[in-house]
């Protein structure tokens, strides 16, 4: 059992979505990064059938890419369960009768990416066993998971989103034709995408109507719930970070940056994101008049606060070809791999990888547990 004074880190990562690959790359990004000499890690990760494992910090830190491939959690090891303590949550190892490998834990840094991770689950798991976690609640994590939520509450908070149709199952199996005229009515190309994915997986550039059928159908093949959104043409993607200040004052951002795609689609898909970097190039930070990149900023911090985010997130936003903001959409859980955005942002803004991380951990450390 874990008796050091430092607090006990333990980082959950892998699980049962489509970026199960991504978080482990994420974990071991993260776990090489994080002080030794200020916490105590464990690495624990969730295989893609759900069972929860134990394994070496060295043994993550080591994850990576081979030929392609992402990494996985791997499967033959003994299984791991948490429980709650007087104070917080424990995780042990079991073997045959017995509980082995156990440690308390202080805080659980989740990177989780999809859902059953990111959209407000193993948060609402952590709440129940009255341990810390670092990133946004239950309620939070739920919304910007769910795109069709997150538009919703952008719009009820006059935040500037372009148009978008929704495509609910029992919507499709009612009518299907009448979900096709409401995206047939948006000007092309459109972006149908599963409504609770992440990381580009399963989204279709469509060019005419006569390709929507085949796009809701992929879509369908990771989520029963389908969001159509217009294209911005000619658009600027924009990416800017947040950090909730640990004074409880206004949140902090990080300079913008741009993602400037060169393949022919123009689409910043999941191979673009996480593997040959030629497809895309990352400015950071972005070429801009300071007036806009202050709106961005501006407007990264008022869709933080609209959902009551904790820790970090990312607002990715378009600028139109009249220089007009539109929030694409909120990450609580953004990436941290080295090809990711977020901790880029941050090194320009003067926040190194190791430094981020540390904020992150004090951040929900300093956080009390229950309603708040």
């Amino acid at each position: 059992m874990t008796t050091s004074a430092r607090p006990t880190v333990a980082v959950v990562f892998g699980g049962g979505s489509s970026e199960h690959g991504v978080s482990c790359l994420t974990a071991a990004g993260v776990l090489s990064a994080i002080d030794r000499e200020c916490y105590d890690l464990v690495a624990v990760g969730i295989t893609r059938t759900g069972r929860w494992v134990q394994l070496g910090v060295d043994e993550v830190v080591a994850l990576t890419t081979v030929d392609g491939v992402l990494p996985e959690v791997p499967e033959d090891r003994a299984d791991a369960v948490l429980s709650r303590t007087a104070d917080g949550a424990r995780i042990a190892s079991v073997d045959g009768d017995r509980l082995v490998d156990v440690h308390d834990i202080d805080l659980v840094f989740s990177l989780l990416h999809g859902p059953m991770g990111e959209d407000g689950t193993i948060q609402g798991l952590f709440e129940m066993y009255g341990v810390r976690y670092v990133g946004s609640g239950v309620t939070a994590s739920a919304l910007a998971m769910d795109k069709i939520r997150m538009k919703q509450v952008m719009t009820l908070c006059g935040l500037p989103i372009g148009p978008w149709v929704a495509i609910r199952p029992a919507e499709w199996a009612a009518d299907p034709q009448a979900c096709l005229a409401a995206a047939e009515a948006l000007r092309f190309p459109v972006y149908v995408k599963p409504a609770r994915g992440g990381s580009s997986v399963g989204i279709t550039k469509v060019a005419e109507p006569s390709g929507l059928p085949a796009a809701i159908a992929e879509a369908h093949r990771w989520d029963p719930r389908v969001i159509v959104e217009e294209g911005i043409r000619d658009a600027r993607e924009l990416e800017c970070g947040v950090l909730q200040d640990p004074a409880g004052g206004r949140p902090g951002t990080s300079v913008v940056a741009e993602i400037e795609m060169h393949t022919a689609s123009g689409f910043y898909d999941f191979d673009a994101k996480y593997l040959p970097e030629e497809q895309v190039s990352l400015h950071v930070p972005a070429s801009l008049d300071p007036a806009i990149a202050e709106a961005v900023r501006e407007v990264s911090v008022r869709v933080f606060e609209a959902f009551d985010c904790e820790g970090l997130a990312r607002v990715d936003c378009f600028l139109t070809q009249d220089n007009q903001v539109l929030v694409n959409e909120l990450n609580t859980m953004p990436g941290f791999t080295r090809f990711s955005m977020f901790p880029q942002v941050w090194a320009a803004a003067g926040v190194a990888y190791p430094e981020l991380i540390g904020r992150l951990i004090e951040l929900a450390l300093a956080r009390p547990v229950g309603l708040r």
